[in-house]
């Protein structure tokens, strides 16, 4: 299949630039993959559609304000940088704005948001060919716990943003509510429609909640550039799956109870593990380039709970693939959803509303 196969156009209006006033007072597309149908509800009308038995699985990644911003001690020259991950204490692969000045050996002192210098520096040891910078901190025992102080919330391009002081609310609102796992640089956004209240509904109407992490980077929603989907490579992305949700997951999948991804990110968990345990969900920590596009036969979950994602996308084409498992008209019909959720003023991506496909 071809990168163009899944384009779309999209109003800039549809683009949400701040999340609903609550949680959940988003909207909720539904899919119906048997019938074809279509229909419209909110979201907290999800719990009619779970049933007692289901296993729901929510991603518990937390992002980190990975963005920083500094100058060169030498030329007064200004940088910014997006931490992405720790290749060893003190040392992080990071991207930098402007890269090509920022060779080898060129030291950086931090700057607060508000443009004050600290006491930490950065200098960077050397590229790699995606461009990256490895940057090694020093001044503090970990820059993760300089972050509160020195980084940024890091959005996503499209929503806009006019100072760093404006990222206040952000602070709260682009991390779910049961997020504990420190190490994404995106959130995952189809969990930011939950509540504690929502999710203890849910719980005691029957569904067991269960968890597992990956840490999102930005590879997951870049655009995938090549012409044909099948020679776009994924960036890596670390998970852990915990001891009782391999448990739970297994139990339900042996009783023909359902297993419900909140989030592309909690299936693609799912299905590496699978795919290298010959459908088991086994406990542990690991690495995925997972790259999930029609036709794909899905191991694990029977529910997708997932946002609105971006044109030319691997989470479009993943969704896609969820939509008519092991067949290859499943962007057909999330295209016409799409199509749909732009005529009737649905709001897209990470702070839009919610799909979820039945």
């Amino acid at each position: 299949m071809r990168t163009s196969d899944f384009d779309f156009d999209l109003p800039a209006d549809r683009i949400a630039q701040v999340p609903a006033p609550d949680r959940d007072q988003s909207r909720l597309l539904v899919l119906e993959r048997g019938t074809r149908q279509i229909a419209h509800h909110q979201f907290p009308e999800l719990l009619t559609f779970l049933r007692s038995g289901d296993v729901l699985v929510l991603n518990n990644t937390k992002v980190i304000p990975a963005r920083l911003r500094g100058v060169n001690e030498k030329t007064g020259g200004h940088f910014e940088m997006l931490l992405l991950e720790e290749s060893a204490p003190g040392d992080w692969w990071s991207m930098m704005k402007p890269g090509k000045r920022a060779r080898p050996g060129t030291w950086i002192r931090l700057l607060n948001p508000c443009g004050k210098p600290s006491d930490v520096f950065a200098t960077v040891l050397e590229h790699n060919e995606e461009g990256h910078r490895l940057l090694r901190f020093t001044g503090t025992t970990n820059i993760l716990d300089e972050l509160g102080q020195l980084g940024e919330l890091p959005l996503p391009p499209y929503i806009q943003r006019a100072s760093p002081q404006d990222l206040k609310s952000d602070l709260e609102r682009y991390q779910t509510v049961f997020a504990t796992e420190k190490g994404s640089v995106a959130a995952p956004t189809a969990g930011l429609h939950f509540t504690p209240a929502l999710l203890e509904e849910a719980k005691n109407g029957g569904v067991q909640i269960c968890q597992v992490t990956l840490h999102v980077g930005l590879g997951t929603f870049a655009p995938v550039k090549a012409e044909e989907i099948s020679q776009h490579t994924m960036h890596e992305e670390r998970f852990f799956v915990p001891e009782k949700t391999a448990a739970a997951v297994n139990a339900a999948k042996a009783e023909g109870r359902r297993v419900v991804a909140v989030g592309t990110t909690s299936l693609r968990v799912l299905e590496s593990v699978a795919a290298a345990h010959d459908g088991k969900l086994i406990p542990g920590s690991g690495r995925t380039r997972i790259f999930i596009y029609p036709p794909y036969t899905f191991r694990i979950a029977i529910v997708l709970l997932t946002n609105f994602h971006l044109p030319r996308s691997t989470l479009l084409m993943l969704v896609s693939a969820f939509a008519s498992p092991r067949a290859m008209d499943g962007r057909e019909f999330i295209l016409k959803a799409y199509e749909t959720a732009v005529r009737e003023h649905y709001r897209f991506f990470s702070y839009g509303d919610a799909m979820l496909i039945l």
